[in-house]
């Protein structure tokens, strides 16, 4: 794969000065399109999860539904929202909704080059308002486009069809690694919090969610062994206001790690919370099957949303971050919340949970263990994210260069 030979520079303000080949054309994105207007609004009450036809909004696949819109060939550009200038191409027979632009190509214009070029345009940079972005067919006809002849518009279509399948294909399977290694992550948990290290003798708990245990360990309740904090403080008065304040998104689900910090001033916050000290755990009580607990390793406050938990017989608190992490409590929490509409467990319903109880010196070397082979786990988790990452940019990178002109595409497509 070459450059092309005869280059010429262009006024095209998005390309930022970049040159292109000199026999492509400058041009408007109106001038690619025999029509370019919003979709017709549909209610959510139409959208099924199922259906003869399929809806597509602003940031893709909404649902399906009984009726159609289109068919054919289209581009669809999201309007609004903080995703606005999406760039989708779908084919068949579908409705649009009011939330997408839909993009029509004129006859000699390959509708797959012309969506790879739009969505290089970075199209969202044209949002006109802060509260609700959003962008409209008038800003998006009138930008200035360079256009390659049709038959190499077909040929960087084809190029990138093929070369963004290959880098998708393994994105895939690196994500379905790290799947298991997510998989494996909570197995390793679950057994050596719930089974312990020592390949002790096991014994039926009684309990249908622990099975069997070891036999030397205790098996309690939480209402029994576990004590939550009460009573708020205005989290606008000092020193509350300058302390961190974890809500259930600041933790990541089924890992134990605190993300983001920030404190209540930061945040805003102006209604009740609890405080928290540096050890204690922190349950997020809604939605309890993204399985969101973590260890404060400071004194903190905690939103209405979360549980400040301490035991009350001086267990291991890492010890219990594990064993809320392991399979059988977080499957007690989850079906238990799932009675309302919004899952949320409440404290005496939290309080039927089955509780374990190894001895103390146990309790340590198993976190030590599972800390142990937890971070090896993470590590190759963090080492597969950064490939994909890579990947992401790899082919980003390469898109913006067929498109610009920056390779010749042509003589490999």
């Amino acid at each position: 794969m070459t450059s092309h030979s005869g280059r010429k520079p262009s006024a095209i303000r998005w390309l930022r000065g970049l040159p292109v080949p000199a026999h492509w054309k400058d041009s408007k994105v109106k001038y690619l399109t025999l029509q370019m207007r919003a979709g017709e609004t549909i209610t959510a009450e139409a959208i099924e999860r199922t259906g003869a036809y399929p809806v597509y909004g602003g940031n893709g696949l909404r649902g399906y539904t009984s009726a159609k819109t289109h068919t054919g060939t289209r581009i669809l550009i999201g309007r609004q929202g903080a995703l606005c200038g999406n760039v989708h191409l779908v084919d068949g027979e579908f409705w649009a909704s009011e939330h997408a632009i839909v993009v029509h190509a004129r006859d000699g214009v390959d509708p797959r080059w012309c969506a790879h070029l739009l969505r290089v345009m970075n199209l969202g940079q044209y949002s006109q308002t802060v509260a609700q972005p959003g962008i409209g067919t008038a800003q998006v006809s009138a930008l200035e486009v360079p256009v390659p002849p049709t038959d190499e518009q077909r040929a960087i279509a084809d190029f990138l069809d093929r070369e963004t399948a290959r880098i998708d294909t393994l994105i895939e399977e690196q994500q379905r690694l790290i799947d298991l290694l997510r998989e494996r992550r909570a197995a390793v948990i679950t057994c050596g919090a719930v089974e312990g290290i020592d390949h002790a003798p096991l014994v039926d708990s009684g309990n249908v969610y622990l099975g069997a245990v070891p036999v030397h360990w205790t098996v309690g309740r939480f209402s029994r062994d576990v004590a939550i904090n009460g009573g708020q403080v205005d989290p606008r008065e000092d020193p509350w206001a300058d302390m961190v304040l974890v809500a259930p998104n600041h933790i990541e689900g089924g890992t134990g790690a605190i993300v983001g910090r920030e404190t209540a001033r930061e945040q805003g916050a102006d209604s009740g919370k609890y405080v928290a000290t540096a050890g204690q755990l922190l349950y997020s009580k809604i939605r309890p099957a993204l399985n969101k607990v973590a260890v404060a390793d400071e004194d903190c406050l905690t939103s209405a949303d979360m549980y400040a938990i301490s035991s009350r017989k001086g267990d291991d608190h890492r010890y219990l971050l594990y064993y809320m992490l392991a399979r059988p409590f977080h499957t007690f929490a989850t079906l238990t919340s799932q009675r309302v509409k919004m899952p949320k467990i409440n404290r005496e319903e939290l309080g039927e949970a089955p509780w374990l109880r190894p001895p103390f010196d146990e309790q340590r070397r198993i976190v030590a263990c599972l800390d142990e082979q937890t971070s090896k786990i993470d590590t190759l988790i963090a080492e597969t994210e950064r490939f994909i990452e890579l990947a992401r940019e790899r082919r980003s990178a390469l898109i913006t260069a067929a498109v610009t002109g920056q390779i010749d595409v042509r003589e490999v497509a």
